[in-house]
């Protein structure tokens, strides 16, 4: 008896007969070859690369013609590397015409520009974002209107309001003009910032004890700098570069710094090398410029990229 359940107890139990859904087990999906990431990282590099030479070649072709002798600045067979480095263009470019004139002139209608338009284009762009009221998608497009007018097509009728209101050949009136159209860029640009910091940010400092102003110069003002340095910048280099009406709407004596540079255009042809040296020498503002507020402009044009 014992013997008997000891066996039974011993026996292995046969196992259950596959059914039809284990006998067809499922295929395993074929492995795809992973992305390698070094080489769309260097795919990225290599254009990067391109976009800075495209950019970046012709200031050097610039500033190489500046340290080159006159005679090989016209060499039909141009080198890229400069034989020889001399100053003699930067000597020329001072005693043809009066340098430090213009140059004062520009920086004088470029940053008076700068300053206008930030402080007013501050107001209306936090009056666009912040407030409703009615018409305020007409400003709006308007801004946007006015933006897509060329500057070409306003010449005539800003000389001749210009010349009506007495403000022709004065700097004044220069720097009316170049509000015309610097203003609704600022306006837009940084309205693009400030519809990005949240409303919650100044409702919580409300709720803390500020009133509307000091909300804004508490928390709004600190996140708003970067923004407002980029949109200097930009508006600088704007003004600082203006050509068009600078020459329309100034004589000789009050020419600025980029219509000074027309001056190397003589009855004997192009002074290509002294140019070269003249726009070198007008560079050198924007690059300090540029330097002295690198981080906050970095800064600046990443902070209307992400909302919220």
């Amino acid at each position: 008896m014992s013997a008997a359940n000891t066996s039974a107890g011993t026996a292995v139990k046969a196992p259950a007969a596959p059914g039809p859904a284990s006998a067809q087990a499922p295929a395993p999906a074929p492995v795809r070859a992973a992305r390698r990431p070094g080489r769309s990282k260097l795919g990225w590099n290599l254009l990067g690369l391109l976009v800075v030479l495209t950019a970046g070649f012709p200031v050097y072709w610039m500033v190489n013609t500046a340290f080159k002798p006159a005679k090989d600045a016209i060499d039909p067979d141009p080198h890229f590397f400069p034989s020889a480095f001399t100053l003699e263009n930067f000597e020329r470019a001072l005693d043809i015409a009066d340098f430090w004139g213009p140059v004062l002139r520009s920086l004088v209608v470029s940053l008076v520009v700068v300053v206008i338009g930030i402080a007013v284009g501050l107001l209306a762009a936090l009056a666009i974002s912040r407030f409703a009221f009615r018409g305020r998608k007409i400003v709006i497009v308007g801004i946007l209107a006015v933006q897509m007018v060329p500057l070409v097509a306003m010449i005539i009728p800003v000389f001749l309001l210009l010349n009506d209101l007495g403000q022709y050949d004065k700097l004044s009136g220069l720097i009316i003009t170049y509000l015309t159209f610097i203003l609704p860029f600022t306006v837009w640009t940084l309205r693009g910032f400030i519809v990005n910091i949240p409303k919650e940010l100044e409702e919580a400092a409300q709720v803390d004890g500020c009133t509307r102003t000091g909300a804004f110069i508490r928390v709004v003002f600190p996140l708003l700098a970067p923004g407002m340095v980029a949109t200097s910048v930009y508006g600088f280099i704007q003004a600082w570069n203006e050509y068009l009406y600078a020459l329309m709407l100034m004589s000789q004596q009050n020419q600025t710094a980029t219509v000074w540079l027309g001056n190397f255009i003589t009855k004997n042809g192009t002074e290509y090398a002294p140019m070269m040296a003249g726009s070198t020498m007008m560079a050198v503002p924007i690059v300090i410029l540029f330097l002295l507020v690198q981080r906050k402009m970095a800064a600046g044009l990443t902070a209307g990229a992400v909302k919220g």
